[in-house]
Order: structure tokens, then sequence, then C-alpha cells
């Protein structure tokens, strides 16, 4: 039997198995590896990864989720594999999304007189509470409009970085945590952010001796967060929030960051700020 026949496209690698391909080598997997997590063969695996064999669509479901694949490119598999899209992708404006914004509404207000904000896959803030300016305080607008991207506003020159006490520290664990999601992602839009912001120069004023310290403090956190704002020094740490088990593309993309005060002093003048 020939391969058009099997159902395979003729004449070289299917698109859904050189993409399952390039996921299996991001992962770090062998084939047999792979099959033994996605309950196949890994002669099978060989065959959907050539294009002499088309892979069912539980078979690339199954494929993508041993590959811990975003829900958005596991869509892409599909589409690619000639079946139609897994996870419908909402606006957050829908009506059936009402429950997840009010459960965003929720941790925003709830979190002041502290910063929070909500960010999609990209970093872009789709919404923050009232006690944000304090680290937007001074930003221009073209970093601010239309929509903030929290790596801008951290290592632009004329963001964040330009009062940030610990830069250095800061940048290198920013580019370190980006880099770590284009490689986990494979996402184009993400490795355009990474790359430009990596060319970022250093913000007037940059002294390296005294801000591009990477001694490690002794406080809990490596890398809090250091600024210097017209009421003192801020330091603050944060934790990043995301919806369990989400079968809708767009909630399977947003998080929430959560910032804390990490000394009394960044505490107390967060609270005489509260709105």
């Amino acid at each position: 039997m020939d391969a058009q026949r099997r159902g395979a496209p003729p004449g070289g690698q299917s698109r859904v198995g050189a993409l399952l391909r390039g996921w299996r080598q991001r992962r770090r997997l062998s084939q047999l590896e792979l099959s033994l997590q996605a309950d196949t063969s890994a002669r099978h695996l060989s065959c959907v990864e050539t294009g002499r064999a088309r892979p069912s669509r539980e078979m690339v479901l199954r494929l993508a989720a041993a590959l811990d694949v975003p829900l958005r490119e596991r869509n892409t598999l599909l589409l690619a594999a000639d079946y139609a899209p897994a996870y419908q992708e909402s606006s957050l404006d829908d009506a059936e999304m009402a429950s997840v914004r009010s459960a965003l509404d929720m941790m925003l207000e709830g979190h002041e007189p502290y910063p929070a904000v909500v960010v999609d896959r990209c970093w872009n803030v789709l919404a923050g509470n009232r006690a944000m300016p304090v680290l937007t305080h001074g930003v221009p607008r073209h970093l601010l409009e239309p929509e903030p991207n929290v790596f801008r506003l951290a290592l632009h020159p004329e963001g964040l970085a330009a009062s940030m006490v610990n830069l250095g520290e800061v940048r290198a664990l920013f580019h370190e945590r980006l880099l770590r999601q284009v490689d986990a992602t494979g996402d184009a839009e993400l490795r355009a952010l990474y790359e430009e912001v990596r060319a970022y120069p250093d913000p007037e004023g940059y002294d390296e001796e005294r801000d591009g310290g990477t001694e490690l403090g002794a406080g809990p956190f490596q890398v809090p967060l250091r600024v210097r704002t017209p009421m003192g020094e801020l330091t603050m740490f944060s934790t990043m929030a995301t919806f369990g088990s989400p079968a809708d593309v767009t909630l399977s993309e947003l998080a929430i960051e959560l910032f804390y005060p990490l000394d009394e002093f960044t505490k107390k003048t967060l609270q005489s700020l509260a709105p």
C-alpha cells in the first residue's frame, strides 16, 4: 500500500509530522521516550514524523499533551493534520467569560493596596489594579499605549529601568525568563520581544558598579524588585497565578502577577497610598 492510500501526503514529510518532530526535539525527547509517554509505538511515531502515516485526531492530541504543547499550538497541529481545532479562543468580553472577568476583578481589587496586573502570553498588560501607578509613575506614554508590556515597562531605558536600584540583576533575570519561555513555546512574537529587549541600551546615568551587581542578597529572594521613588526605595517580590485546567486558548494564556512588599517601609508606604 503506497503512502497516498494510507492517508499520508505523497512525496515527503507531512506538515503535522514536521511540527511534531520540532516539538519533540524542543522537549529533548527521543522517539522512544515520547512513544512511551503517549502510549504508542516508536515505529508508528517515526512514520507520523516522516509522513508515512497520518495520525488520528486522538493521536495528535495525545502527542500534544505528552509534549506539553500550548493549547494555541495544539490547534495548529490539528489543522496541519486536516482536523478541526479542539480549543476555542474566546474574547474576555464574551458572555461565557463573565465568571473569568469576575475572578480577575476580585483578585486585582482584593490585592490592593499592592500592585497587580493581568497579562497575556506575550506579557501585554490587559488589566491592572489602582496600585499599579506606583510602578508606572513617570513612564512615558509611548510605553503605556496602546497597551503596556511588562518587559518593555521594566527594561526600556525610559521605563522602570531608569529608577531601578538593581537593574543588572533584574535585567539578567528577565532575559533568562523570557528566553526560557521562547524555548519552551517556540512563539515567534515572544522571540521578537526577546530580541527587542535584549537590544535596549542602558538608561541615562546607569552605573554598572552601583546598579549592575548580581550578588545574592541576604533575603529570601535572589532578585527582588528595588525601585527608587519620591517616597523612598520600594522593595517588592511577585508571584504568578494561572487558571487550572483551561479548555480555552485565551484562558490558558492569561496570568496574574501579584506584587508584595518585602520590607516594612514598602508595606507602610503602599498602604499610605491606598485609594
